[in-house]
């Protein structure tokens, strides 16, 4: 086996998940896109993940967005910021059939959220509806739902959460907008319920912009009779990015554009 696996690694060598180019070890990336990566080490909003430059470690702390308007989960830790390499990767994940970025986000995501393992929650995905599933064929926060909870040994549900009825685009929308939109559309599937029913809940999504979708999450949970819900996605947005359209659609390519 190990001799098969050297020689495919040499037909087949691992490939930057950024730019192609060889790398080390599968599922990487290589020196530059790392750079271009923003992850949001060092002291986060302890609600939203957003990074606090300067910011005391020594105790929880939320962003001003946050402490105006209290999030309904517990906790929430993001990965990444949704900007440069980190979006491209989200957008290849979403709409490009890329797959394999699901098993290093899984990885990048452990490490932001881990104080969140410790209660041993059920790791639960933000539900597609089922049209959306149809048209994408797979559900990108499912597919790192299932690698976290690989990674860390805990309990998933990929049906505990249903989308009832199918919305309209959130592109553009304020919170309050985007609150009234969902509001009614996500709920606990009956079947799964028993599974939810006094315990903690990790929600996992692929980017948080507003929270408005994991808002409704909680709530679904909360009134299935949940523990307690925390929320880990894999970037987060920045208000200034997220009110501003195509914030969910992969940049063109001037080169490829029609004149």
């Amino acid at each position: 086996m190990q001799v098969f696996q050297t020689a495919l690694s040499v037909i087949y060598p691992p490939r930057c998940l950024g730019c192609g180019e060889t790398v080390d070890s599968d599922f990487g990336l290589c020196a530059t896109c790392w750079s271009k990566t923003a992850f949001t080490g060092g002291v986060s909003c302890d609600a939203c993940g957003t990074p606090l430059p300067g910011a005391s470690d020594t105790q929880a702390v939320q962003c001003d967005d946050c402490m105006r308007t209290p999030r309904p989960w517990d906790k929430g830790r993001a990965a990444l910021v949704y900007d440069g390499m980190g979006r491209k990767l989200i957008l290849g994940l979403k709409h490009g059939d890329r797959q394999e970025v699901a098993r290093p986000a899984a990885q990048w995501m452990q490490l932001a959220g881990r104080d969140l393992f410790k209660a041993n929650p059920l790791i639960v995905p933000v539900p597609l509806h089922w049209i959306r599933l149809a048209t994408r064929r797979y559900n990108q926060s499912a597919l790192i739902a299932q690698e976290l909870a690989e990674v860390s040994g805990l309990d998933w549900c990929p049906d505990l959460l249903v989308r009832t009825r199918r919305t309209r685009s959130l592109e553009g929308k304020t919170r309050s907008e985007r609150a009234e939109i969902l509001s009614g559309a996500i709920s606990v599937n009956p079947k799964r319920r028993h599974r939810l029913t006094g315990r903690p809940i990790l929600l996992i999504d692929d980017v948080m912009t507003t929270g408005a979708t994991l808002a409704a999450c909680t709530k679904a949970c909360y009134d299935a009779g949940a523990d307690h819900v925390c929320v880990c996605v894999l970037a987060r947005a920045t208000k200034d990015q997220y009110m501003k359209p195509g914030l969910d659609e992969p940049r063109k390519d001037p080169r490829h554009e029609t004149r």
